[in-house]
């Protein structure tokens, strides 16, 4: 056994031994006082072992990834190899849904009393719902918004008023929705590091995009549609600083990274991937990119909807409810192994590669976009405004780190343990999301 190889195992340990660490004294803590507010920490989640229409089909997707996923990378053209990446991020995002049953696992996960589509028949008359949006964000407002309306901007509730709007309501098609849009977030890294790093690591990356074991959750909450939005965002930019139709790129990124701000407070951290972005690239799509960005607050801000004063209320929101009990002590670490769960002992092992082998002075593209999103969810966990659910929370940032896996060796072998991480996963807890 090679020393590389070694010392990734010990990472994968390590990483291993901090979820096992997060589990018992999170179960000790619940049990003493529930300020956690979990039922199987770090998870929102409940111990329930359990099989469903989903299994044979996640297993077969596994199986078929692990063993034709890294040679099929390697030789598909690269149109098709896209293509093949999202089809194959849809299989496994759906089927591990589907572990779950079609109602449980897709249609009533963004209908519950905490989610959007609760409060779709309040949105008949958008703007004068926007006006009032910041009135109905503390808990002792009335009439408050449920948690998840309440805890972002209503550029997340909008998505799914607009489909219903379009014929599209109900929790099925909220589900396919985000499950659909979610899983292309793969062909978007994919298309990122191709054009900021180069093509052979964009392929080898490509399968553990595909396995990624946070698919769980994005087959279950609206994260997994955010953060296709942010890195949409983020490769239009990549595209735009190195030259390709700039202009047009440039003002495209722009526009979606404001359409992600208003999808969710926390990911204006995606500030940090996108200025590693322009720092690998070409600073003259800049106004562009601005010109972009600044079309979306101005259309809110018009209809009467306040960001930094609805951000102001969140925070009291915030510490109104779970997140002024749950203990910063436990989450701030724990929350960390949340990540481990998003993206497995690959990612902590190509994490381990990058850090070990990154250079100060002169930083290879890859390893400057990899470290930034580490650096963003770094951000975010020290904030103290993600204590806990962050194996959703942090979906758009943690697809960022999945890339990391190309740097390994023994490829199928860490690819098993993807597939088995979220396999059991599925199968062992109920998750909340």
């Amino acid at each position: 056994m090679n020393r590389d190889l070694l010392r990734d195992l010990y990472a994968a340990v390590c990483a291993a031994l901090l979820v096992v660490t997060a589990v018992l004294v999170g179960r000790a803590i619940q049990h003493r006082d529930g300020s956690l507010r979990v039922d199987w920490p770090p998870l929102l989640a409940s111990w329930d072992p359990h099989v469903g229409p989903g299994t044979p089909a996640a297993v077969v997707v596994a199986a078929t990834a692990v063993a034709y996923g890294p040679s099929l990378a390697a030789r598909l053209p690269w149109r098709p190899l896209l293509f093949a990446a999202w089809g194959a991020s849809m299989a496994w995002t759906w089927s591990l849904a589907l572990v779950d049953g079609w109602h449980r696992g897709v249609a009533e996960q963004l209908t519950t009393r905490n989610e959007y589509l609760t409060v779709v028949g309040r949105f008949h008359d958008i703007p004068a719902a926007l006006r009032d949006f910041t009135r109905h964000i503390l808990i002792d407002s009335p009439d408050n918004w449920p948690a998840h309306v309440a805890g972002h901007p209503p550029g997340a509730t909008l998505t799914f008023v607009l489909l219903d709007r379009v014929g599209l309501g109900g929790g099925g098609w909220a589900g396919a929705w985000c499950i659909t849009v979610g899983t292309t977030a793969a062909v978007a890294v994919l298309v990122a590091v191709r054009t900021l790093a180069d093509e052979s690591l964009a392929r080898r990356a490509a399968p553990f995009l595909v396995l990624a074991p946070g698919a769980v959750w994005v087959g279950t909450s609206a994260d997994g549609y955010f953060a296709a939005v942010g890195a949409w965002g983020v490769a239009l930019l990549a595209l735009s600083v190195r030259g390709f139709w700039p202009r047009l790129n440039g003002f495209c990124s722009g526009l979606l990274f404001g359409v992600t701000v208003y999808l969710s407070y926390g990911l204006t951290l995606l500030v940090v991937v996108m200025g590693a972005v322009v720092f690998l690239g070409s600073r003259r799509p800049l106004f562009f990119v601005v010109a972009g960005f600044v079309v979306v607050p101005v259309v809110f801000t018009s209809l009467g909807f306040d960001w930094w004063e609805a951000y102001r209320l969140l925070v009291t929101r915030y510490y109104q409810g779970s997140g002024g009990v749950r203990p910063y002590w436990y989450w701030v670490w724990g929350n960390l192994a949340c990540a481990v769960f998003l993206v497995g002992p690959a990612g902590v092992a190509g994490l381990r590669r990058i850090v070990a082998g990154v250079r100060v002075r002169s930083p290879r593209p890859f390893e400057v976009l990899v470290v930034a999103a580490a650096l963003a969810l770094l951000i975010a966990d020290l904030s103290g405004m993600s204590k806990a659910e962050t194996e959703r929370i942090w979906l758009p940032f943690a697809v960022w780190l999945l890339p990391a896996g190309a740097l390994l060796g023994r490829v199928r072998g860490w690819l098993v343990a993807q597939a088995l991480l979220a396999l059991l996963v599925n199968h062992l807890l109920l998750t909340g999301w």
